[in-house]
């Protein structure tokens, strides 16, 4: 007898399309609407009383047809890293599958378990991994308010509450599915949840921030430098000079007095020692010929053949008066998590040859800004290098101690093509939107921009292209709902709606075990 392969189910075939449509929301695709038809037919994909093996055979299909594309520029990394990050991280959503309820209360704890196990992603391993997420899909959607009271986890919640629930309000959607050969039924579980996600919506008016800052709102101009360059291209195999040198040329292009700040990227001068080196005279020179401050991207030696990758800010008269250390180092970029074990299988870890030195808050730098507004003193700006933007809670920890707004330095040259660059400019925007603070985000190849606390994006440079963007950030006095709760309260709130889904179904399964 001729063994003959399993054809998969359709409710599999529901599954991985559910996860293609989440991953097309997700920029640089940016079809924001998928990601709620998505988890629709992910839940069409599983019914109302899978078996457990389904519930996890399907989780892992819904996460791996996500998250597979949305991490592909992970593949410039590592290509077995990426597809061993994405399949573990499937394994987070076949988790969640298989742990929530079934029944009628499934269309509330559905999306509490799958916002939970993205709590996890965010921080495990290594970290975590706030990337290809359900709040970067909805960063151009008209939901994004969301995150005004809750944070990208939060938009998460919201986003899974309202797809899961799309198949419990409507006595005609479980019919339709009921064709499809899918077990459901309708019940009013659904409606809840549908309204109270939209009621939740309904309050983000009301969170745009307080009234009680003494901040007033003054506006600076602000110059972001792109110098250019291919992309694709790594540290060890580049000449940090050429970079540095094309970023000089951008910014001898700025008036002098036009400015009462420039703004360099992340990694743009690598130096043994910046204290000594020619590039601090250099940037001095320019400083001193503009009139106003300079915050470069530097990297530099560490002992014990370590680096660290800071941002300084650096006056006209050639002092470095405040610096902030990265904290988020990027596992398998800026350092190597067991290097040992990975040299003795025989892993390339000469892609990077030394670790980063993680810095330690709070996330600002202090900037005595030039211009007119050079009388002020020293005013705290807060700072999110690189991969730190993905995580809310840097942001939130330099608005915390007073940041007038935001910088993200990057450096996104060692990536081809514009999946990574699109996500994080989708995260810049959610920052700003959090935090009800502008965001200067500025890369050496692109993309660079400015973000305004509404979530707009102004003057995006294109890749690889030489420029200088200049805009008038405002400094505003106002607070979010998100800025004053952290993600702390999310989470205890999703525990909350995770145990309610529980306890009904649980009390009568306890019931059914103690019948004699």
């Amino acid at each position: 007898m001729q063994w003959r392969p399993k054809r998969p189910s359709k409710q599999a075939g529901y599954a991985v399309g559910g996860g293609l449509l989440v991953a097309l929301a997700l920029p640089p695709w940016g079809w924001w609407p998928l990601a709620f038809i998505g988890v629709a037919l992910f839940e069409s994909s599983l019914g109302e009383f899978p078996t457990a093996r389904q519930r996890v055979a399907r989780g892992w299909l819904f996460g791996a047809a996500w998250l597979l594309p949305g991490l592909s520029f992970l593949w410039f990394l590592s290509a077995p890293g990426y597809l061993l990050a994405a399949g573990v991280f499937a394994g987070f959503h076949a988790f969640a599958a298989w742990m929530a309820p079934s029944g009628p209360w499934r269309v509330i704890g559905r999306p509490a378990a799958h916002t939970l196990v993205e709590v996890i992603r965010f921080a495990w391993p290594f970290g975590g991994a706030p990337l290809a997420s359900m709040a970067i899909g909805q960063s151009g959607g008209p939901f994004v308010n969301v995150v005004r009271i809750g944070g990208a986890l939060l938009l998460t919640w919201f986003v899974f509450q309202i797809g899961f629930a799309l198949a419990g309000p409507s006595p005609l959607v479980p019919a339709m599915a009921r064709r499809r050969g899918v077990t459901t039924k309708g019940r009013p579980h659904g409606l809840i949840g549908l309204v109270a996600a939209l009621a939740l919506l309904a309050l983000t008016p009301l969170a745009s921030g307080d009234v009680g800052s003494e901040l007033k709102a003054i506006s600076s101009r602000v110059a972001a430098v792109q110098g250019g360059g291919p992309q694709g291209t790594r540290a060890i195999n580049s000449d940090p000079r050429e970079v540095f040198d094309r970023h000089l040329a951008a910014t001898t292009t700025i008036e002098a007095g036009s400015v009462d700040l420039v703004v360099w990227p992340e990694n743009v001068i690598d130096v043994p020692s910046f204290a000594v080196s020619r590039e601090l005279g250099e940037i001095t020179a320019e400083a001193q010929r503009i009139g106003a401050p300079i915050m470069v991207g530097v990297t530099e030696d560490a002992p014990g053949d370590h680096f660290t990758n800071a941002e300084v800010v650096i006056t006209p008269d050639g002092q470095v008066v405040s610096r902030y250390d990265k904290q988020q180092r990027v596992p398998f970029g800026e350092y190597m998590p067991f290097r040992g074990l990975l040299d003795a299988v025989g892993a390339p870890t000469d892609q990077v040859p030394r670790d980063a030195v993680g810095g330690s808050g709070p996330a600002i730098v202090q900037v005595p800004f030039g211009g007119d507004l050079a009388g002020l003193g020293p005013h705290p700006v807060g700072v999110v290098i690189s991969w730190e933007v993905f995580f809310g809670g840097l942001a939130a920890d330099g608005v915390d101690h007073g940041a007038v707004f935001i910088v993200n330095p990057t450096n996104g040259s060692s990536y081809t093509g514009t999946v990574l660059q699109s996500q994080q400019i989708a995260s810049s925007r959610l920052r700003a939107i959090e935090q009800n603070r502008w965001v200067v985000q500025v890369s050496p190849t692109g993309f660079s921009a400015f973000i305004s606390p509404a979530g707009q994006v102004f003057d995006r440079t294109g890749v690889s292209e030489q420029r200088v963007i200049t805009r008038d950030v405002t400094w505003l006095p106002y607070r979010t709902w998100y800025s004053h709760l952290g993600d702390l309260t999310i989470i205890a709130l999703m525990l909350v709606l995770f145990a309610a889904a529980w306890h009904v179904p649980g009390r009568a399964w306890w019931r059914s075990r103690a019948t004699p």
